[in-house]
């Protein structure tokens, strides 16, 4: 057997801990979250990260430190929030080793411009997963197992690649793409109109499509996310409408993560996703009045209500063209 892959996971939540359990059950692999969560952090180092999933209850051997104790790893897995992601990317770049990667596989636009502008430029590689997870109690998640697709570069492919296969080897479905904006903008598709829309109906996905207005307005904003894309020349999987519509009924019974967090009173990702969307979308001449829209009223929904006018808040997490 080689040397163990080092992986270090920036973030103590959800899918930090199902993510990086999965991964530290695997022979040959060291996890180590890091984060900000002092509970999440005391009983990860007590009795490792607790998994509730489709096979039942099991318990993986993983480490958990406060961030300013994060040491060198050889994959650093970005699974913050997207509003955290500026905050820990000087640790990303910090604790990735020299020939290391650092993986985002959070929701929205602008993590790869981020990290790589902290010291990550060459070694940061974006992925989507459409894996969900909540969290029981600290360092304890429920783990619904979805697919992931990681993009494949020249500079980060070979700790990719591995990667990929140690997720399959653990019963993930997993891909690599060298198309990842294509799947990265049919996922936006979808987080764009469901996840603003569960959240302000506090509905589950299931019932938003089964109410005729839920479903129309879920069906448009998709569509105008599809024409952001085009715009941009990224050929989507398949109609944004269907992809929408089918993955609220794949995940009918799922309280979307955008309404956990409303519930919770928690900051939500609505600028990195509709935000985002909506001021590239204004720079390309392109409408997208439903999805800035939603961009507004969930804002407002989360107590920060922005002008009528403009989008000038928005500028900072449009990515730039690669």
């Amino acid at each position: 057997m080689g040397e163990p892959l080092r992986v270090l996971v920036l973030g103590t939540g959800a899918m930090a801990t199902a993510i990086g359990a999965s991964l530290g059950r695997r022979p040959g692999v060291q996890v180590t979250l890091a984060g900000t969560w002092e509970a999440a952090i005391d009983a990860v180092s007590a009795r490792g990260a607790v998994v509730h999933d489709a096979s039942g209850r099991w318990t993986a051997p993983i480490a958990a430190v406060p961030l300013a104790d994060a040491g060198p790893a050889d994959l650093v897995l970005v699974l913050v929030k997207s509003h955290r992601t500026g905050a820990i990317a000087g640790v990303a770049a910090r604790c990735s080793s020299p020939h290391g990667t650092i993986l985002t596989l959070q929701n929205g636009l602008g993590h790869l411009e981020t990290l790589e502008g902290a010291g990550g430029t060459g070694r940061v590689a974006i992925g989507v997963t459409t894996n969900g997870a909540t969290v029981i109690a600290p360092g304890e998640v429920r783990f619904f197992a979805g697919r992931t697709t990681l993009g494949e570069e020249a500079a980060t492919r070979s700790c990719i690649v591995r990667l990929a296969a140690i997720l399959r080897e653990g019963g993930l479905e997993t891909a690599v793409s060298a198309a990842i904006e294509s799947v990265v903008w049919s996922k936006l598709a979808v987080n764009c109109s469901a996840n603003p829309l569960t959240a302000l109906r506090g509905c589950r996905n299931g019932e938003l499509v089964a109410d005729p207005s839920g479903r129309e307005e879920l069906c448009a904003a998709a569509r105008e996310v599809g024409a952001v894309a085009a715009a941009r020349g990224i050929a989507l999987e398949d109609d944004p409408a269907a992809l929408a519509v089918r993955a609220c009924e794949t995940t009918a019974g799922n309280r979307s993560s955008m309404l956990q967090d409303v519930a919770r009173g928690a900051r939500t990702e609505i600028d990195a996703l509709n935000g985002a969307v909506a001021a590239e979308a204004r720079r390309l001449g392109v409408p997208v009045p439903v999805v800035e829209s939603l961009w507004r009223r969930v804002r407002e929904l989360e107590g920060r209500p922005v002008a009528a006018a403009g989008l000038p808040c928005l500028r900072a997490v449009v990515p730039a063209r690669r």
